[in-house]
């Protein structure tokens, strides 16, 4: 079994404005745009550097997508940023009709998804944003598990013509994926190889398998790990095969279990290969105020209940 090490906790908010900054320097036609929350964001040192290329809009999210739709035209790649909740929930109607119906190379980069945003309360943490982006034609959804991997995916978003949801978080997380790994929008990265059991993660919730996979293993159960970052276009073929080996799959999201990852992978199984599945992520439910820690735990979004829901899943095969 393969042991990953954190490199040192840090916030994938960090990671998306690193890679910002890195773009910066690197794509003139890289634009930020930002709804009064620059620091919360960590767009700072882009603005440092490029003050001609920022936008600072204000508390109006609304507007930010629709000029973001604009400097597409003049062939800007717009970059904007917010948190998860005022980029999707509250600029649907913009973001469906002025971006992905019109097929506008903007991306829509989110900070403070799910219930790790802590103490902000229900509703600032949005749970259905997954759903939300994924079910809008064309629209790439990307949710990154850490620094790294939200760096890369900055850099490689730049690359892709097309609208592209960036989901990320705020508290600090472990840093375990490699430095310099680039990053291949729709394809899974399989972390652990096991024989029982498959385990499909996204975001927060990758270190949380990996941790589960090593509790497992001490049972003597042989989980393998995939992390799945790119939630569409979804990595149909990694998860297929992995399944037909294992049989049983659990996956595991800080998002609803109603449009999100766990869906996309059940709707996949359902057509290809039916097999049981079990579902770690929050049923139904605003989250509430508490800490990051408090909320993953009482939510479920947790190694040991992911383990849990292993072992359900074995009895059903």
């Amino acid at each position: 079994m393969k042991k990953y090490i954190d490199t040192g906790a840090n916030d994938t908010r960090s990671g998306f404005g690193a890679g910002l900054t890195e773009l910066g320097r690197t794509n003139p036609n890289v634009v930020a745009l930002c709804a009064d929350l620059i620091g919360s964001l960590k767009m700072n040192q882009f603005i440092k550097e490029n003050p001609k290329r920022f936008f600072q809009v204000g508390i109006a999210e609304a507007n930010m997508m629709g000029i973001a739709a604009g400097l597409t035209i003049g062939g800007k790649i717009p970059f904007t940023g917010t948190f998860a909740n005022f980029s999707t929930g509250r600029v649907y109607d913009q973001i469906r009709q002025s971006i992905a119906y019109s097929g506008k190379n903007v991306k829509i980069c989110a900070s403070h998804a799910g219930v790790t945003l802590g103490e902000d309360g229900a509703t600032h943490q949005i749970l259905e944003d997954i759903g939300l982006m994924k079910m809008l034609p064309g629209m790439t959804v990307i949710n990154t598990c850490d620094f790294n991997q939200t760096k890369a995916a900055t850099l490689a978003i730049a690359d892709h013509i097309g609208p592209v949801y960036l989901r990320f978080g705020r508290p600090k997380v472990p840093n375990f994926t490699p430095e310099k790994n680039s990053f291949k929008i729709g394809k899974g990265i399989l972390l652990n190889e096991g024989s029982d059991v498959t385990i499909i993660a996204t975001g927060h919730l990758v270190w949380e398998s990996l941790k589960a996979a090593e509790g497992l293993f001490k049972k003597g159960i042989s989980a393998e790990v995939i992390n799945i970052h790119t939630i569409k276009p979804l990595d149909e073929e990694i998860i297929i095969n992995s399944v037909s080996k294992t049989k049983a799959v659990v996956t595991a999201e800080e998002h609803n279990i109603y449009g999100g990852l766990g869906e996309s992978v059940s709707r996949t199984l359902s057509v290809n290969l039916p097999s049981p599945q079990e579902f770690v992520g929050t049923n139904d439910t605003f989250g509430e105020s508490g800490t990051p820690s408090q909320l993953m735990e009482k939510y479920g979004l947790s190694s040991k209940n992911i383990i849990t829901k292993v072992e359900k899943v074995l009895k059903r095969k």
